[in-house]
């Protein structure tokens, strides 16, 4: 049995393999890592284009491919019978491919045991417990992340056939075409089906999301109290990018106890479906105990999936942004934050490096309004007195300037342009 599902995963292969699919900007990075002694890890959510990825890197490579997505994998009690199988079919691969491997029963064993015997693996997984305390303490200093989100503009532009040569961006043509794919990128988000194919964005990113829910949270982890984690997941979804407790969060959605809302907004984040953003402070125990801010993977799922009367434009584009900032390998309350002032001042997003703060960042769609004007650049100046740091920058819909504000240097720049990092 486990040879004829290794040999039907391996049309599936074959198949994938004779199709063409628009090229990700991390490709050159995993290459790097291709034929070096660690297990490639590609992390991501469903649907996102792990696997499509991982093809790609090991496209015109000799390898096997295993999808544990087959419960027929799963029923196998003995493991080692799975590498016997993959042997008796591809003889001798240079490398192994191991799709959503999270779902097998103790694979970070399995697959210690395959990398002390010498196979060079690449693993899928939509889980990032996949990278946490498990696989660290399996495979410390084994692996190499390498994470997958959805489509980045670049990436979504590209799918549209939209021809990426600076010198035609600030053509007027151009840039309006530009700008109406952004609309659409900020709304229905870049997961690669529904930009290259005619899919309804709202009934696919619903069903998909309700299967994630399903399938990686109450499903792997028996949650009980269903319909309050579909409740909390609608209220986060439908809340992003707004400040929230999780004694408020108890309180709002009548759960009986905070630490349940912990363990279920760390399902919600595992399965990748959304991230908490700690507040900025020197202190570490001040980050931790202050409210912190929700953000979604893809702004797709917010159209589908959230409970909104108006859409928030300026709300979006900060989603967008921060996304953009995670595919920029800016590490989760490490490296990314946001912040409030002595006054209570909002700065959207606050980026570090090493032991230096960076930049600071404000979204604003509107900032031709006199007050929001005042009120994101009294923000920042007063977050870089408090900060000290002078790196200032505000990401708009389609302004573009560099103003001296108070002996401040504040750079405006669309959206669009920071996003292809022109």
């Amino acid at each position: 049995m486990i040879k004829d599902t290794i040999l039907q995963h391996k049309i599936e292969k074959e198949k994938i393999l004779s199709e063409s699919y628009i090229l990700r900007e991390k490709l050159d990075f995993a290459k790097n890592f291709l034929n070096q002694d660690l297990i490639k890890v590609i992390m991501g959510p469903r649907r996102s284009g792990k696997s499509v990825f991982s093809f790609l890197l090991l496209k015109n490579k000799n390898f096997a491919y295993l999808n544990f997505d087959d419960e027929n994998l799963l029923k196998i009690e003995n493991n080692d019978d799975i590498i016997k199988s993959i042997l008796d079919v591809y003889s001798k691969p240079d490398f192994i491919l191991f799709d959503e491997i999270q779902n097998l029963k103790n694979w970070e064993l399995f697959v210690n045991k395959l990398k002390r015997r010498g196979f060079n693996l690449i693993l899928t997984g939509s889980n990032s417990k996949l990278l946490s305390k498990e696989f660290g303490t399996a495979l410390t200093g084994r692996y190499i992340p390498i994470k997958i989100f959805p489509f980045s503009f670049k990436e979504f532009l590209t799918a549209k056939k939209v021809e990426l040569d600076e010198k035609y961006m600030e053509i007027p043509e151009t840039r309006g075409k530009i700008l109406n794919y952004l609309d659409e990128y900020l709304n229905n988000g870049g997961f690669p089906e529904i930009v290259t194919k005619n899919i309804d964005p709202k009934v696919y990113l619903g069903t998909l999301f309700d299967s994630i829910l399903l399938t990686d949270i109450v499903k792997r982890h028996s949650v009980k109290l269903t319909q309050k984690l579909y409740d909390l997941s609608s209220y986060m979804i439908s809340t992003f990018s707004s400040e929230f407790s999780f004694a408020s969060l108890r309180k709002n959605l009548d759960f009986n106890s905070t630490n349940t809302v912990q363990i279920y907004i760390k399902y919600l984040e595992e399965s990748y479906l959304m991230f908490t953003l700690n507040r900025f402070d020197f202190k570490i125990k001040k980050q931790i105990k202050t409210k912190k801010k929700c953000y979604i993977v893809d702004n797709g799922f917010i159209h589908a999936k959230s409970f909104q009367f108006s859409q928030n434009t300026g709300k979006l584009m900060e989603n967008l942004v921060f996304n953009e900032i995670l595919r920029k390998d800016y590490k989760l309350n490490q490296d990314i934050f946001y912040y409030k002032t002595r006054n209570d001042k909002e700065i959207d997003f606050v980026l570090k490096k090493a032991i230096t703060l960076e930049t600071l960042i404000q979204v604003c769609y509107d900032i031709d309004d006199p007050k929001t004007y005042k009120r994101e650049t009294d923000a920042l100046i007063e977050a870089s007195e408090e900060l000290n740091c002078d790196d200032l920058l505000i990401i708009t819909w389609d302004n573009e300037k560099r103003e001296n504000i108070k002996g401040k240097k504040i750079n405006f720049i669309p959206l669009w342009k920071w996003l292809l990092k022109i």
